[in-house]
């Protein structure tokens, strides 16, 4: 049975538990909007599907099922699925979550459809990120939204996200990150616009040295979350 280390608050994936609230505070307040609910109510996202794409342990899946949202989390690796299983089943809301080993494009040829698809850290990490984007538009429904975060492809992010995050600091393991396969807010848009998705909504996470902790800042140098919705069918 795996450890559910990916649940360590200090242990290698700290940086993600630490930047998740910031995460979900953007995640709530767009998609509120989005879909008129009620961004003070407990369960605003009652009644809804959505897909977290590369869940890794269910960090972010957990607290979307919290908000009401019906919850699939996928990862094409196993041990995250099973680390993403145990933990879910320690809470009733969140053992509803239903954690598969898949990846986007198996959800598409499986004509599956939700009203949002989150990917978060998972762009940088995929062979291509123009296919992994048309994946993302065709699970989206025409009325839904698509979320994803990344890393920008800048100085300050090699200064930062690599040399210092896993070679000073030690917050991940080394070759976590190839910054040649970052992508600038203008390349996403681009990417995006071309899978029939509009970003409506870009902010930059910055990591807050005084309190150890992440916000959201106009400043997408390093870290950004983008909020976006589908223009129409996939040609």
């Amino acid at each position: 049975m795996p450890k559910i280390d990916k649940w360590d608050a200090k242990g290698p994936f700290k940086p993600l538990h630490v930047m998740n609230p910031t995460r979900v505070t953007f995640i709530r307040s767009t998609l509120c909007r989005h879909f008129r609910k009620d961004p003070n109510c407990a369960r605003p996202f009652e009644g809804l599907k959505f897909v977290d794409v590369g869940c890794g342990g269910g960090i972010l899946s957990e607290p979307l099922a919290r908000m009401g949202a019906t919850v699939m989390g996928v990862d094409a690796v196993e041990k995250n699925i099973k680390i993403a299983r145990l933990h879910a089943v320690l809470d009733p809301v969140t053992s509803a979550i239903e954690y598969r080993c898949t990846t986007a494009e198996k959800l598409v040829e499986e004509q599956r459809e939700f009203d949002a698809v989150i990917a978060s850290e998972v762009i940088e990490h995929v062979a291509n990120p123009a296919e992994f984007c048309k994946s993302l538009a065709s699970l989206t429904v025409s009325s839904g939204a698509t979320v994803i975060s990344t890393l920008n492809r800048s100085m300050r992010s090699y200064a930062t996200a690599i040399i210092a995050a896993e070679y000073l600091l030690h917050w991940l393991p080394k070759g976590t990150h190839q910054w040649s396969s970052f992508l600038t807010p203008e390349e996403l848009v681009l990417i995006l616009q071309r899978a029939s998705i509009t970003v409506q909504e870009m902010a930059g996470i910055v990591y807050k040295p005084l309190t150890g902790g992440w916000a959201l800042s106009d400043d997408v140098s390093v870290n950004y979350i983008a909020f976006c919705t589908k223009k129409g069918p996939i040609m």
